[in-house]
C-alpha cells in the first residue's frame, strides 16, 4: 500500500469527512475521495460507509487503522532520526491544545523560551475550552486539566495550580460586606456558562454550592477580565492574578482550591524522540513558570475581609 494514501485514509479516519481530512492534509474533498477510492480498489474492501453525518469506518477499515498508526509512527521515527530528534535543536511544526487559561497565561512565555532555544520549530497553541481528541490528531499533544480515563494515551503529571475568589476593590467597596462564604449569596458572582463546563474539575462555584454565576463566560480570560471592570466576585487562578494587578484576593484563608494541569499524548507517538524531548521541556517551562507567577501573587492586608 502507498503511504500516502495511508495518510489520507487516517485523516478521514479522524476527521470522519473528506472536507475535515482535507483541511487536515490541505488538499480538496475531491482529491481525498479519490485518494480513498484508490485506496480501497487496491485492498479490495469497502474500508467507509458514506451516510449524512460522514465517513465511518466499516470492519474491514477498522482493522486498517492501527497498521496505518503504525506506519504514521515508523515514519515519525525516521523522520526524527534524520533531524531534530537527536542532539541538535528540534524542528519541524508540533500543535499542542491547550485550554485557554494554560494557553493565555503561562504558554506564552514557556512556549518563547522553548522557541528561542530552537530556531527552525514551528510551535502552534490550539487555545479551546474543551478536550482535544489526539486520535483524530487535532494536536501533537494536549494540556488537560483532569487525568483522561480512557483511550490510547500516554499521560504525565505537569504541576499543581491554585486558585482563590479575586474582586476589583472598587466592586467590594460598593456591595454587601463579604466576610464568610455564606455572604456570596448577596453578590454579583463570575463564573463559567454552567452548560458549557467541558470538565467537572472547573465547576468551583457547583463545589461552594453558589448559586448561577450572573456573569458568565467560557473563557478563563473573559472571565478574569469580567473581574477587573468590577462585574463582581469569582474564582481566579492565582497564575493569572499578577496580569490583573488591581484585583485583591477574597477571602484565601476560607477558599483555597488545588487543581492539576496533565500533558496528554498519543501512545504511538511514545517512541518520537523530538516530541518527548519537546515535552519534556514544555513540562519544565511550565512547572517554573507556574511556580514563578504564583510566587508573585500576594494577598493584601484586609482582603480577608473585604
Amino acid at each position: 500500500m502507498d503511504w500516502d494514501d495511508l495518510r489520507v485514509f487516517l485523516a478521514v479516519a479522524r476527521a470522519e469527512s473528506l472536507s475535515g481530512a482535507g483541511k487536515r492534509l490541505l488538499l480538496d474533498p475531491a482529491t481525498v475521495g479519490r485518494r480513498v477510492a484508490r485506496l480501497e480498489e487496491g485492498a479490495g474492501a469497502r474500508l467507509f460507509l458514506k451516510s449524512p453525518q460522514g465517513y465511518a469506518l466499516t470492519e474491514e477499515g477498522a482493522k486498517l487503522v492501527p497498521h496505518a498508526e503504525a506506519a504514521e509512527a515508523a515514519l515519525i521515527a525516521a523522520q526524527d532520526s534524520l533531524g531534530g530528534g537527536g542532539g541538535v535543536g528540534l524542528s519541524g511544526q508540533i500543535r499542542l491544545g491547550a485550554p485557554d487559561g494554560c494557553a493565555n497565561y503561562i504558554l506564552p512565555q514557556v512556549i518563547r523560551a522553548i522557541c528561542d532555544e530552537n530556531p527552525a520549530l514551528e510551535v502552534q497553541i490550539v487555545a479551546l475550552p474543551r478536550v482535544f481528541n489526539l486520535s483524530r490528531r487535532e494536536a501533537d499533544l494536549a494540556i488537560g486539566v483532569s487525568r483522561p480515563q480512557a483511550g490510547r494515551l500516554t499521560v504525565q503529571k505537569l504541576t499543581d495550580y491554585h486558585l482563590h475568589l479575586a474582586a476589583h476593590p472598587d466592586y467590594l467597596a460598593g456591595a454587601p460586606p463579604l466576610r464568610t462564604l455564606a455572604d456570596l449569596g448577596a453578590h454579583r458572582v463570575v463564573g463559567y456558562i454552567a452548560d458549557m463546563i467541558f470538565d467537572k474539575e472547573l465547576d468551583y462555584l457547583g463545589a461552594l454550592g453558589a448559586s448561577t454565576p450572573r456573569a458568565a463566560s467560557n473563557s478563563v480570560s473573559v472571565q478574569l477580565n469580567l473581574l477587573r471592570a468590577g462585574a463582581g466576585v469569582g474564582v481566579a487562578h492565582d497564575f493569572a492574578l499578577p496580569f490583573a494587578p488591581e484585583l485583591v484576593k477574597v477571602l484565601p484563608e476560607a477558599l483555597s482550591l488545588t487543581r492539576a494541569f496533565w500533558l496528554i499524548r498519543h501512545e504511538g507517538d511514545a517512541h518520537s524522540a523530538r516530541l518527548s524531548r519537546f515535552a519534556d521541556r514544555l513540562a519544565q517551562g511550565i512547572r517554573r513558570e507556574v511556580q514563578r507567577l504564583e510566587a508573585m501573587t500576594k494577598v493584601p492586608q484586609g482582603a480577608q475581609d473585604a
